[in-house]
């Protein structure tokens, strides 16, 4: 990995635990008042790169269960760089994808903080608001995408 990439993995993990304690709010995406997870990483993007990447329509929280869109897996796709490395190499920064059940889509994001022996991540969880979570076998076998940020905006 280069030294760029993992200077912007540090710098998104840095942002990302400014909003610890950040209370969980859907749709949101403001630092200390309200967040949900893409509102996280709204922001975080927002201070790490500046502007917003897209307008962000209403969503539902169901997402688009409904209609079996992945259209949050699509957004990512068209902002960040997906990565084809294994689960267990995960990088410092990566945004990762959760399908919090299976066969639905995938409506959860996080931020991995720590690829250690004891792995990390940062996410907007219900009634939990931001928090850095365990890497936990049970999160890990729901995460069916990673992504990398850019190195700049497009």
């Amino acid at each position: 990995m280069s030294t760029s990439k993992n200077l912007i993995g540090a710098a998104v993990v840095a942002v990302a635990r400014e909003w610890v304690g950040t209370p969980y709010v859907h749709q949101c995406s403001l630092k200390g008042a309200g967040t949900d997870c893409l509102g996280l990483l709204r922001g975080v993007w927002r201070e790490v790169l500046g502007g917003e990447p897209e307008a962000v329509p209403a969503y539902s929280m169901d997402w688009s269960e409904p209609q079996g869109e992945e259209r949050l897996w699509q957004a990512a796709q068209r902002h960040l760089t997906e990565q084809s490395r294994p689960q267990d190499d995960l990088a410092i920064g990566d945004v990762i994808l959760f399908r919090m059940r299976g066969g639905s889509v995938a409506k959860h994001l996080g931020i991995v903080s720590k690829n250690s022996a004891c792995p990390a991540f940062i996410h907007a969880y219900e009634t939990y608001g931001v928090v850095e979570s365990p890497l936990s076998a049970p999160w890990a076998r729901r995460i069916v995408a990673a992504f990398a940020f850019p190195e700049r905006s497009n």
